[in-house]
């Protein structure tokens, strides 16, 4: 089901191809096409950066799903759950309509997500580089917000496998498109910044969650009534919010001409950085480089060890500090129900704490990467992190808060960091002619880091349980399992070498894969050798980002409330 070499389409190709020119139209000349998203003279780069923002902070949502959780284990009794019998078992679930949804069933629309995150951007990206960022934008938007509108149909009949397919399949597939629509681009505006550019579009899917998940309960509390949880109409608002700004997103995106440079900039010789190379690789040749494969071990060990971490980041906090959390000199287990609310209150903003510290480490250290190098970067990930984490058992059972948590924020920073550097370091390595194509097949890293990080800690911590190991030192192994993790990636990452010149493409072979691009403009085409910020008025500029900076500043409001918890 692949054009051909020749990028005409196989017969059985056709056959399932859309009609419209929304999709995949090779020769079309519509609004979507690549073609038309080329740049004029002085036009302002500082705009791409708000479009992916735009998309990026609905995408997010993903993270902040598990606060429908607990309204939706209830669709059906309102204040308490109508539990399934012993005979009814997941797949009954699907479709049961005369009992409520477990939580730990409603978890598996957030599994789906980054597994076809990571399934979408792997096979899609080729398309998305031939087709432009536009039409990725605009696929994604109707697959993000499409799956949540059949979600909410799902709620409505309680059918949960409409759930699954909208918001898990359908809108997993957004996820993966919306996630690197900007990356190729925003590498080519930015190519004297590339750790920064893109370090501002992927600090926006971190945000995403501080934005939708306040927005969430506060839309529930509006719906619920009597007789409704108020999910459903939620879902309906936020779709149909999302997809205005991802549309606005999308719509916005321009790509720069052929041989466009910023004003002022001339790219460093070759020899000035043997890591940052000014040939390109294939998307298809990547499965065979030995650095593709380095670094996606360095990614997976990165987010696997910071992700186990997110996911037990409340109860760990809980059971390690237990009463001390509220100024009680009780263990976990000693503790009564208001006791137990008192200090779950208190992880609560730990949690919001670790995601401000998550998002800013995206934009912090991408921007610090472009000064330091992305293989150094990587190299104080891991040592740094390593010698965190193996704090973290000391702290601990010293009853150090401001140490344990303090190492929990910084761990944090490099989890995002490491997200928003490897798109840089594999342009260094790889090249930007299919950068975008190359970073969705490397997410399989992440997808992969979904499921390994979550289950040491969560299996350790029952084994540990298991042995009669008192709850506040369960987590001292696991600890030092991740130290190991860190280690690992990091022989990985000092392994990584310039890419040898055989896997590069021949100038035919690049001139043939920019033509299958649309990559047909040259600077003297459309005046790109202008200054970059000559005719965009600097109030649209200002306007762009107040567009995406005003929801962001709202979501950060309201998680700074939830830390003031923490530390009061």
């Amino acid at each position: 089901l692949t054009p051909s070499h020749h990028g005409q389409h196989s017969p059985l190709f056709s056959l399932f191809h859309f009609d419209s020119h929304l999709f995949m139209a090779e020769n079309s000349s519509s609004l979507l096409d690549r073609s038309r998203t080329v740049a004029g003279p002085g036009y302002n780069r500082w705009l791409v950066p708000p479009a992916a923002l735009a998309i990026h902070l609905c995408i997010g949502m993903a993270y902040g799903f598990s606060v429908f959780w607990l309204p939706l284990s209830k669709a059906l009794g309102i204040k308490e759950p109508v539990k399934c019998g012993p005979e009814v078992g997941f797949f009954q679930e699907l479709f049961t309509t005369t009992c409520d949804w477990k939580i730990a069933t409603l978890g598996w629309m957030y599994t789906l997500f980054f597994v076809f995150l990571g399934g979408s951007a792997a096979v899609w990206g080729g398309w998305l580089e031939r087709s432009g960022p536009r039409k990725a934008g605009v696929v994604s938007a109707i697959c993000w917000c499409g799956g949540m509108l059949l979600s909410a149909l799902g709620i409505y009949l309680h059918q949960f496998w409409l759930m699954i397919l909208g918001s898990g399949i359908i809108g997993g597939i957004g996820l993966g498109l919306g996630y690197i629509s900007p990356v190729s681009t925003l590498i080519k505006w930015f190519p004297d910044r590339r750790g920064m550019a893109t370090g501002m579009a992927i600090m926006g899917f971190g945000g995403g969650a501080l934005i939708g998940s306040p927005l969430a309960a506060e839309l529930m509390k509006r719906f619920s009534s009597p007789t409704d949880v108020g999910v459903m109409a939620t879902f309906i608002v936020m779709a149909l919010a999302y997809f205005v700004f991802m549309m606005g997103g999308a719509l916005g995106y321009r790509v720069p001409a052929t041989g466009w440079k910023p004003a002022g900039w001339t790219p460093p010789p070759p020899a000035a950085n043997a890591m940052i190379t000014p040939h390109h690789v294939h998307v298809k040749k990547v499965w065979g480089i030995p650095q593709f494969w380095l670094v996606w071990m360095v990614l997976c060990m990165n987010v696997s060890a910071g992700i186990g971490v997110i996911g037990m980041a409340s109860p760990m906090l809980q059971e390690v500090f237990g009463g001390n959390l509220i100024g009680v000199a009780k263990k976990f287990g000693e503790l009564d129900k208001t006791q137990l609310a008192g200090i779950a209150g208190v992880a609560a903003g730990f949690t919001a704490l670790l995601s401000l510290f998550n998002i800013g480490g995206r934009f912090f250290w991408a921007s610090l990467s472009d000064k330091l190098g992305r293989k150094m970067t990587y190299v104080v990930f891991f040592t740094l992190g390593g010698l965190l984490y193996a704090s973290i058992p000391s702290s601990a059972g010293a009853g150090s808060k401001l140490l344990f948590v303090g190492a929990f924020c910084l761990i944090l920073s490099m989890y995002g960091g490491g997200f928003a550097t490897v798109p840089a370091y594999l342009a260094d390595l790889f090249g930007t002619q299919m950068v975008g194509a190359i970073h969705g097949r490397l997410l399989t890293a992440w997808a992969t880091a979904g499921i390994l990080g979550p289950v040491v800690v969560n299996y350790m911590r029952e084994y540990q349980l298991g042995l009669g190991i008192p709850r506040e030192q369960v987590y001292n192994q696991t600890m030092y399992i991740l130290v190991g993790m860190l280690v690992i990636g990091l022989i990985c990452n000092l392994l990584v070498r310039p890419v040898a010149d055989k896997w590069f493409m021949t100038a035919t072979e690049l001139t043939e894969e920019k033509r299958l691009a649309h990559d047909r403009a040259s600077a003297a085409e459309v005046g790109a050798a202008a200054s970059d910020s000559g005719q965009t008025s600097s109030a649209m500029v200002a306007l762009a980002w107040l567009a995406v900076g005003l929801p962001l500043a709202w979501g950060v409001y309201k998680t700074l409330l939830n830390v003031g918890k923490f530390f009061n």
